[in-house]
C-alpha cells in the first residue's frame, strides 16, 4: 500500500534505480503499482520489438511478495525495483530462447545465477528482452524466435530514430532502457555487446572483469568471452546492480573467479584529481567518424577540467583484434553450439530419413545465416591442418593484445577513447555485410580478448544532418578488478554533465 506521500504515477519511469528503490523503502509506491506501470509502457511500446516475453501474472506476483517483504522490514537492497533480462540467461518463469528457432518456447527448470542473484536482491522481472540469435551480431537484426505472446521476428528499433539499429547484441535491453521500459536490464558482452548498444541509446552499461559474473545458466556463445552485466541509465544505477549480480559461483561456473563480493558504489563519489587517462592513439585513427571524435574529445576534456591527466598511450594491435577475434569466437561457438541437435531439447526437425539426416534438417532449420557463418567458420579453424595455422596463432595473438594493455597500465590508470566508430546505422544498411558488422567492433574487442572491464557512457549527440540526435557513448577500459574506480570516473562526469538524463521524443 502507497503511503500519503505517493509519487505519481506519471513520473514513475522516469525514476533510475536508486531512486525507485528509495520510493519504494520510504512506502512512496508500491511494488505492485511500479511493475504494473512499466508493464503497461511495455504494451504500449510494443513497435520496438524490445520484449519476446511478458507474463504479467509473474511479474504482479513477485512485485506482491516484494511489497510483503517491505512490509516486515526484510526487504533486500534493490527490493521492487523492475528489470528485464536479456534472452540469453535461463529463467524458469519466462521462455528462454536465445533469439533463435532452434529454441522457441523453451522453458528452462532453472534460473540463470544472474537472475538468481538479482532476485535474491529483491528485484521484479519485468519479462525477457529481444537479442541477436546466440549473442551473435551488433545490430539486434539477428534475432529469429517466437515467444508465447509476443513475436520478436523483427529487428529490435532504437528509440531515439526506430530506422536505425539499437546495437547488439543485447540491443533489446538498451532499447528498453533507453525508452524508460524498464529501469534496467541484463545484458552480455563477448566482444562489445554491452558497451556498443548503450552507446547506440545512450545509457551506461558496465561488462565486469572476465569471471566476476557467473557464466551458470547464460547459453553460451564463446565460453572464454562471455560476460553478464548491468545496463541502466546512470553509472550510480550500474553500481548498484553490478554489487548484486556479481560473486564466486564456484560450484556450478568453472570460470567464476574466486573473489568476494564488492560493493562497487563505495568510491563513486571519490574525487578524480591526478587520475591519469590514457588515450589511445589507435582509437582515432581513419575511420572514426567527426562526430564521434568531437563527443569523446569534448568528454575527455571535461575529464580534465574535473582534475584528470590525459596520458596519450599506444595499443598497437588493436587492429588484429577483428581477425582474432573473429577466429576465437566462432571456433568456441562451434563448440558450444554442437549440443543443439534436436536430440535432448529445442527445436527437432519433423521429417527425416535417419539420424545423420535429422542432424543436418533440425540445424539447417533451427539455426539462421549468422549463426550458420560463424558455425563454418569455427568448425574450419579447429579442423586438421588449419589448427595450429589459425586458431593457435589468433590465441598467442591475444596474449599479445592482453600484454599491450598492462604495457599501458604502467603509464596510466583508466583508458578512455570511443565505442564504436560511429553512431548508429540504419537497419538493413549492413545485412548484407557482415564483414562491415564486424569492423564496427573495432574498439570493444582488444579489451574483450584481454578479459577486461569495460564501460560505455553518454557524451553527447551526433551534428551531421543525416544522423543529427543520435547519442554518443565513450568507453573507458580499467586494469582487471577495477571496476569501481571506472564506474567512480563516469559517477563523476555524470554529476557535472546531463547526458544521462536525456530521453528521446516521445517515451
Amino acid at each position: 500500500m502507497a503511503s500519503s506521500t505517493s509519487l505519481s504515477q506519471g513520473a514513475l519511469h522516469d525514476l533510475g534505480v536508486k531512486a525507485l528503490a528509495q520510493a519504494l523503502r520510504n512506502k512512496q509506491v508500491s511494488a505492485v503499482e511500479v511493475a504494473q506501470h512499466f508493464l503497461d509502457r511495455a504494451a504500449a511500446h510494443t513497435n520496438l520489438g524490445a520484449f519476446v516475453d511478458v507474463r504479467t501474472e509473474v511479474t504482479l506476483a513477485q512485485a506482491a511478495a516484494a511489497d510483503a517483504r517491505i512490509a516486515q522490514g526484510s526487504a533486500g537492497a534493490l527490493e521492487g525495483v523492475p528489470i528485464a533480462h536479456k534472452d540469453i540467461f535461463a529463467t524458469k518463469d519466462f521462455v528462454t530462447t536465445a533469439g533463435s528457432r532452434m529454441l522457441a518456447g523453451y522453458r528452462s527448470p532453472f534460473d540463470a545465477t544472474v537472475v538468481h542473484r538479482l532476485a535474491q536482491a529483491g528485484m521484479v522481472t519485468l519479462g525477457k528482452l529481444s537479442c541477436d540469435e546466440f549473442a551473435m551480431g551488433s545490430s539486434n537484426e539477428n534475432t529469429a524466435t517466437t515467444a508465447v505472446g509476443h513475436s520478436s521476428l523483427q529487428p529490435v528499433r532504437n528509440p531515439w530514430s526506430t530506422d536505425r539499429i539499437p546495437g547488439g547484441s543485447s540491443g533489446g535491453s538498451a532499447a528498453a532502457v533507453a525508452a524508460r521500459i524498464t529501469p534496467a536490464a541484463t545484458g552480455t558482452d563477448t566482444g562489445g555487446s554491452i558497451r556498443q548498444p548503450a552507446a547506440f541509446c545512450g545509457i551506461t552499461g558496465i561488462k565486469p572483469t572476465y569471471g566476476r559474473a557467473s557464466r551458470y545458466g547464460m547459453v553460451a556463445f564463446a565460453s572464454s568471452l562471455d560476460q553478464a552485466g548491468p545496463m541502466a541509465r546512470s553509472a550510480e544505477d550500474c553500481a548498484l546492480l553490478l554489487s548484486a549480480l556479481c560473486g564466486p559461483d564456484l560450484d556450478r561456473d568453472a570460470t567464476s573467479l574466486d573473489r568476494p563480493e564488492e560493493d562497487f558504489a563505495r568510491d563513486l563519489d571519490r574525487a578524480v584529481h591526478g587520475l591519469r587517462i590514457g588515450v589511445p592513439q589507435e582509437f582515432f585513427g581513419e575511420g572514426l567518424s567527426d562526430d564521434v571524435r568531437k563527443a569523446v574529445h569534448a568528454a575527455l576534456a571535461q575529464l580534465e577540467a574535473l582534475g584528470a591527466i590525459l596520458v596519450p598511450i599506444r595499443l598497437p594491435r588493436t587492429e588484429l583484434s577483428i581477425p582474432v577475434y573473429y577466429t576465437i569466437a566462432p571456433a568456441e561457438a562451434s563448440s558450444n553450439l554442437s549440443r543443439f541437435d534436436g536430440v535432448r531439447y529445442g527445436h527437432r526437425a519433423a521429417q527425416y530419413t535417419d539420424l545423420a539426416d535429422m542432424y543436418q534438417q533440425t540445424r539447417a532449420q533451427g539455426f539462421g545465416d549468422e549463426v550458420k557463418r560463424r558455425i563454418m567458420i569455427g568448425t574450419y579453424v579447429l579442423s586438421h591442418g588449419y589448427y595450429d595455422a589459425y586458431y593457435l596463432q589468433a590465441q598467442k595473438i591475444r596474449r599479445m593484445v592482453a600484454d599491450d594493455f598492462q604495457d599501458a597500465f604502467r603509464h596510466c590508470d583508466v583508458i578512455a577513447g570511443p565505442v564504436a566508430p560511429t553512431v548508429a546505422w540504419k537497419l538493413g544498411e549492413k545485412s548484407d555485410d557482415p564483414v562491415a558488422n564486424y569492423l564496427a567492433d573495432i574498439f570493444t574487442l582488444p579489451a574483450s580478448l584481454a578479459g577486461l572491464p569495460g564501460m560505455s557512457l553518454p557524451v553527447g549527440f551526433a551534428s551531421a544532418t543525416a544522423d543529427a540526435g543520435l547519442p554518443i557513448g565513450m568507453q573507458l577500459i580499467g586494469n582487471y578488478f577495477q571496476e569501481a574506480r571506472l564506474l567512480n570516473l563516469a559517477h563523476r562526469f555524470q554529476q557535472a554533465t546531463d547526458f544521462h538524463a536525456a530521453k528521446p521524443a516521445g517515451f
